[in-house]
């Protein structure tokens, strides 16, 4: 069984408005396997089965491919359905939202606005405040825990 649902658009992250650009080689070499498929091929984890789906240590969760500060503990809630849920980014300019018409769905796609890293999807059925719930890929984060 695929760990993976995958839509590929080899052209969707090589676009000269990120600031973080890197061949296919480069990215190749940063990310694993798993990463890859994520952040570069817009895959997306079975749920229940990233690292980070029921992770709630305090601290953030980061870009796996280029640093870039995303999403608070804070924020980040319990939504059942297996995959790390925020409510709202760090910041409103860390990240883009972009029109996913693949599955035969309408979705809102959520990128790092730096590098282009797929994340996710946007939901509007998150709680107060935002009511909203950003539907993050394990594989696409890194957690940096807050300092003591």
């Amino acid at each position: 069984m695929n760990m993976f649902s995958k839509r590929h658009d080899p052209h969707a992250h090589d676009d000269p408005r990120y600031e973080v650009r890197k061949s296919d080689a480069e990215w190749r070499e940063q990310l694993d396997a798993t990463q890859y498929q994520v952040a570069r091929q817009a895959a997306t984890e079975r749920p229940f089965s990233g690292k980070y789906w029921d992770h709630f240590e305090d601290g953030r969760y980061d870009c796996v491919g280029c640093g870039t500060p995303l999403f608070a503990s804070r924020s980040k809630f319990d939504a059942g359905c297996g995959w790390p849920s925020y409510w709202q980014p760090l910041e409103a300019d860390v990240i883009e939202e972009v029109r996913d018409t693949t599955h035969g769905m309408v979705r809102v796609e959520v990128r790092c606005r730096r590098c282009g890293t797929h994340l996710g999807h946007v939901f509007d059925d998150g709680p107060a405040p935002t009511g909203q719930r950003y539907c993050i890929n394990s594989a696409a984060i890194d957690f940096k825990p807050e300092p003591t």
